[in-house]
């Protein structure tokens, strides 16, 4: 059976700004156009040309620079947005004009007030107009699934007549269950003679928390397009997300047949962008992109992934962009769990050693509803030796401001001698991380860079964890201080420190 391909357009810049709060400006929308093309959406929905001058620019400055993807740009069924939209997609490689006109009585008799012929007029004339600017042309029956059935064929028909090439049939108002969303799409199919002249499309939200399974129900009765948003933002409780579409298609291939081009190890970075950009959080929950949608807990789970992965995830992390898995150390964990973080901290522990620190773990977790890995070192300080310091610091002198080029000054004991190094850098803690680099000649790679208070006020007591990676050994290093940049040399020297030891453990054979 041959694999069909499933467009994915992003409207992520058009339905997904209208989350309260998330309204982008155009350097915003073209920063995330630009990891959407990244992402290789096949569609990207910029905005809405004719809502403001603003919303225009956005989509003509997308139209210009971005290639290789297809740029959208929304239309009511007017003359004003239809030439407005044409104007604003004009540039772009493949531009496409998105007309929408609501087909459900509902929207007949309150908000157009027109009758069902006036609609199917108007429907039919903006796509002939839009076919006057470009060749690619959708056409979107808003609040489709409350829609007389046999009028939405109708209006179907009649569009792709008209020259729509794409039909997007909407649960515009997330009321349908995926059950009659299916037998939906399957009615069009079967009763709308012209259907294979276009691509139907799908464009579901999510107020019943349905948008993705009415999404993946329409994929499985012949939809060639899915609009989607990511992170799911939107009008209301939003959109289909994304992620959740494309990782279903991408993990269940042979039950649904269908595969898209998202280059997926981008999506956790496009994720991350879009949320940073619009400041909509995402829940720890949220499938996919969560922060807990690849942290294990559980004892049992924990065993298992460090066994073998597959026995509790269905995708690899890195499928998605995500580095590993993260194994949470909590009351629920397990042995293996405890051992394995003790061994990425930097420490061997066995027999009774183990057992004790596994103890006073257990007993910190009763007390304790987060564990954090100084926790931990804490706790087995009397159970092991630590790695000998091979680096430390003896002094630290820094000079930063606004027109001050920041430089630091850094003394370290080297085994038995003291070495001196001054570097300048982008910052306090980059000159001093360039100064200690240097007189350590480390070839570590820095992975990951944090900082947080200890206690509350401005003499609050900060403190730094770094990771560090080199030759597939990573370590973390821990340093306070009520000097945030102290602090900072003190974390990368531990670290360092704990790397020195690490080539010094003796090799085992193959």
């Amino acid at each position: 059976m041959t694999v069909r391909y499933m467009k994915i357009f992003d409207t992520t810049l058009r339905d997904g700004e209208q989350s309260p709060g998330a309204s982008m400006n155009v350097e915003e929308k073209l920063h995330v156009a630009r990891q959407l093309a990244r992402l290789n959406v096949d569609v990207i929905e910029a905005g809405f040309p004719v809502a403001s001058p603003g919303d225009f620019e956005a989509v003509r400055r997308i139209a210009e620079e971005i290639k290789g993807v297809t740029v959208a740009g929304l239309a009511r069924a007017k003359d004003v947005d239809i030439e407005r939209a044409a104007e604003a997609v004009n540039p772009a490689e493949s531009g496409r004009i998105h007309i929408f006109l609501a087909t459900s009585d509902i929207h007949l008799k309150y908000k157009l007030r027109m009758s069902r012929e006036e609609v199917l007029n108007a429907a039919v004339g903006a796509v002939k107009k839009a076919r006057g600017f470009t060749d690619d042309v959708e056409f979107s029956a808003e609040d489709a699934t409350r829609s007389d059935w046999d009028f939405l064929c109708r209006v179907t028909e009649e569009v792709i007549k008209a020259g729509a090439t794409t039909v997007n049939i909407p649960d515009t108002v997330g009321y349908i269950i995926p059950r009659e969303f299916g037998e939906l799409i399957g009615y069009l199919m079967n009763r709308v003679p012209n259907i294979d002249k276009a691509v139907i499309s799908v464009h579901c939200h999510n107020d019943l928390g349905l948008a993705v399974a009415n999404s993946l129900t329409a994929v499985l009765k012949g939809a060639g397009q899915v609009e989607c948003t990511l992170n799911g933002i939107g009008e209301r409780a939003g959109n289909a997300a994304l992620e959740e579409v494309v990782m279903a298609l991408k993990t269940r291939p042979k039950f649904f047949n269908a595969e898209t081009g998202i280059v997926t190890e981008e999506i956790y970075k496009t994720s991350r962008l879009v949320s940073k950009i619009t400041g909509v959080v995402v829940q720890p929950n949220k499938a996919i992109v969560g922060a807990n949608a690849f942290a294990h807990e559980a004892g049992i789970h924990q065993d298992g992934i460090l066994k073998e992965r597959s026995t509790y995830e269905i995708m690899k992390p890195e499928t998605v962009g995500i580095p590993q898995s993260k194994l949470v150390l909590g009351k629920h964990s397990g042995r293996h769990a405890f051992k394995e973080r003790l061994r990425e901290l930097g420490y061997e522990l066995g027999g009774e050693e183990l057992n004790k620190a596994f103890e006073r773990f257990k007993r910190l977790c009763d007390q304790k509803k987060y564990i954090f890995d100084e926790d931990i070192e804490t706790l087995v300080s009397e159970e092991v030796k630590r790695v000998p310091e091979v680096f430390s610091l003896m002094d630290l002198k820094v000079s930063s401001g606004t027109s001050v080029e920041p430089t630091a000054s850094v003394h370290l004991k080297v085994r038995d001698e003291v070495v001196e190094r001054t570097e300048e850098g982008d910052g306090p803690v980059d000159a001093t991380y360039r100064a200690i680099a240097r007189i350590t000649e480390t070839k570590s790679h820095l992975e990951k860079f944090e900082i947080k208070g200890i206690t509350g006020g401005t003499d609050a007591l900060g403190e730094v964890m770094v990771t560090l990676e080199e030759d597939g050994h990573t370590v973390r290093g821990y340093g306070s201080d009520t000097d945030i940049i102290v602090a900072a040399a003190k974390a990368y020297i531990n670290a360092l420190n704990k790397l020195e030891g690490r080539k010094r453990e003796p090799q085992k054979g193959i």
